[in-house]
């Protein structure tokens, strides 16, 4: 009877253990599509700024700084934009794993679900035959 219970205990202890390995796996295959995204556009951002002050820096008189007023503007907002966009996709890709963990969840309680089941059943056929 001990044999059956370790056994089995050891069972449920390595299927959580598979279980955690692949939520863990999870989370980290988000953060790292998380943080390649934000660096995507960090990188954009950044590119488009040095840009628009390399030729701010190259402006001599004042006409030529009120043209490239509405420019900055038009980086500043292209900048956000980009930043509103990223930020949505992050949200998406949460969302995804998250349902792919709860997923994951909900398979791991019927997997358990069932094993209790089965072994009840079993229980109850040895103890009616005695």
């Amino acid at each position: 009877m001990s044999a059956q219970f370790e056994n089995r205990f050891s069972d449920y202890t390595h299927q959580f253990a598979a279980t955690a390995a692949r939520a863990n796996r999870l989370a980290l295959e988000n953060a790292e599509s998380v943080f390649g995204l934000q660096l995507k556009t960090f990188e954009k951002n950044v590119n488009a700024t040095t840009d628009f002050l390399g030729e701010f820096a190259e402006a001599r008189d004042f006409g030529t700084y009120q043209t490239l007023w509405p420019k900055g503007l038009q980086v500043a907002r292209d900048n956000l934009e980009r930043l509103a966009s990223a930020n949505q996709e992050v949200v998406g890709l949460s969302l995804k794993a998250s349902e792919a963990l709860g997923q994951l969840a909900k398979h791991q309680f019927e997997t358990v679900t069932d094993q209790v089941q089965a072994s009840a059943g079993k229980a109850g056929k040895t103890g009616r035959g005695k």
